[in-house]
């Protein structure tokens, strides 16, 4: 009996014992663990990043998103050899990492990720001071836009090195168009000193979020592709190649009124979206001034209950001639499901998100006619050698986004051969006797860090292949 009473008592002991040291252990971990990784990184980009989920993103899992070449960021038909280039890259074997990457181009030259690499491990072997710029792009969201504008990057970084001095270097980094990403992205390359310039960011709600972070770490951001007029003095480090809005839809009303003869016109657009909103603002307000009309017929492709096949029926019962569609480039697929339901009752017109290969590949025959509002087409200049080098590189004609972006990096190359800091870049840049050459010709800059420039008109018409089609040129 008094050995029974001997363990009771002893296991007894044992569980208060248990309760107390886990107590104990609990209250320390909440005197001195936050459950996350610390660093003094992680406490300034919490600041001012609102209430977006991935704001809560760690600085492990940014700089995740971020790679020379140390890091897969496009991991869809990823090769074994540039995978063990990227693995080399990291083990700072960069002679291997040279070999590997040349490797995998080989087998898929269509891979601009690749040829930064690549780029970058030839850089690091030379062990040459080279530029460092970075670029923001949404690989997650978007692949294909995300590999447009790579695409552009790379050949001027390509061509740039294969000239020699001064060797140039890119981090990319995948934003998904998501502003809390995008800020914290502009966040971590504010800070790395090195960088001297970034291009970027994809759609205009990822630049607007993005730029005040510039703008306070004096570091200079060119996009290529964000047109919203609210990017427009946002701030003195704040540029970009591509025409606001208000240009392209001012040339846009002109054609509508001098060659199509419409005037009435209904809208859809994305209440999400910076960019569709200034576009389709500017439009009405256009072809208002010019004496056109705007028919309401309240199509959002952000709204929940958004329905493709009743809109064109709408437009038409209320007296529509035309029908603009300005999509968010996430939300492509709403517009071309609205394109098909139209049968060739309005004419069809739209922003330059429209303007690319899966417009053309998922519209197919429903999409003929479309016309669009570009910043460059391959055709538009034909004495410039853009358009032939970039089929080199790629294998075939690429779009506005891959000039866009090729015409950022040969800006910011061209301000850094007389600057080479951050503020002297800006300062550079902003100075009215300052321009670029590029695939789109002479690039120079408002006050307003807008460019200074226009856009042209294509329309979506059957190409040379049967059952293909393609932009052309539209008839002024």
């Amino acid at each position: 009996m008094a050995k029974k009473n001997d363990t009771t008592l002893l296991v007894f002991a044992l569980l208060i014992t248990v309760t107390l040291l886990g107590g104990v252990l609990w209250w320390l971990r909440g005197q001195f663990s936050t459950g996350e990784p610390f660093s003094a990184e992680s406490q300034s980009m919490g600041k001012g990043t609102g209430n977006d989920p991935s704001s809560s993103l760690q600085p492990t899992a940014i700089g995740e998103r971020i790679s020379l070449g140390d890091r897969l960021l496009i991991i869809a038909e990823a090769s074994q050899s540039k995978q063990a280039g990227i693995e080399a890259f990291a083990k700072q074997d960069f002679k291997t990492a040279v070999a590997k990457f040349k490797e995998s181009l080989q087998a898929n030259r269509n891979d601009p990720e690749t040829l930064i690499y690549l780029n970058n491990a030839q850089v690091k072997l030379e062990q040459k001071a080279p530029i460092k710029i970075a670029v923001s792009v949404p690989i997650g969201s978007n692949l294909n836009v995300s590999q447009e504008i790579l695409r552009g990057v790379a050949q001027a970084q390509d061509e740039l090195n294969r000239r020699g001095e001064p060797r140039l270097e890119v981090a990319i980094a995948n934003d998904d168009n998501d502003p809390g990403l995008a800020r914290q992205v502009a966040a971590r390359f504010v800070k790395d000193s090195s960088i001297l310039a970034v291009v970027g960011h994809n759609s205009s709600d990822a630049s607007i979020a993005a730029a005040p972070i510039y703008q306070q770490g004096q570091l200079v951001m060119i996009t290529s592709t964000s047109s919203a007029d609210a990017i427009s003095g946002i701030g003195s480090y704040i540029f970009r190649v591509v025409p606001s809005s208000r240009l392209t839809t001012n040339m846009l009303s002109k054609y509508l009124f001098n060659t199509a003869r419409k005037t009435a016109i209904a809208v859809c657009l994305d209440s999400k979206s910076p960019d569709s909103q200034s576009f389709a603002d500017n439009m009405i307000s256009t072809l208002g001034s010019d004496g056109g009309r705007f028919v309401n017929v309240g199509c959002d492709f952000a709204a929940p209950d958004f329905n493709a096949g009743t809109i064109v029926s709408k437009a038409v019962s209320s007296g529509a001639e035309v029908l603009l569609l300005a999509p968010q480039i996430d939300r492509l697929d709403a517009a071309i499901n609205v394109a098909r339901t139209n049968q060739g009752r309005l004419l069809m017109i739209g922003n330059q998100t429209m303007y690319t290969i899966k417009t053309l590949k998922q519209g197919q025959g429903e999409v003929n006619g479309l016309i669009l509002p570009v910043s460059w087409h391959p055709d538009a200049i034909a004495s410039n050698p853009f358009s032939a080098n970039a089929s080199q590189y790629w294998g075939g004609r690429v779009n506005w986004r891959t000039a866009m972006s090729y015409d950022a990096v040969q800006t910011i190359v061209a301000g850094l051969k007389q600057n080479n800091r951050r503020d002297g870049l800006q300062k550079v840049l902003s100075s009215p006797q300052f321009f670029a050459t590029g695939a789109t010709g002479k690039i120079q800059f408002l006050p307003s860090g807008d460019r200074n420039g226009s856009s042209i008109v294509v329309r979506v018409q059957p190409s040379s292949q049967p059952g293909d089609y393609e932009f052309a040129i539209a008839s002024p």
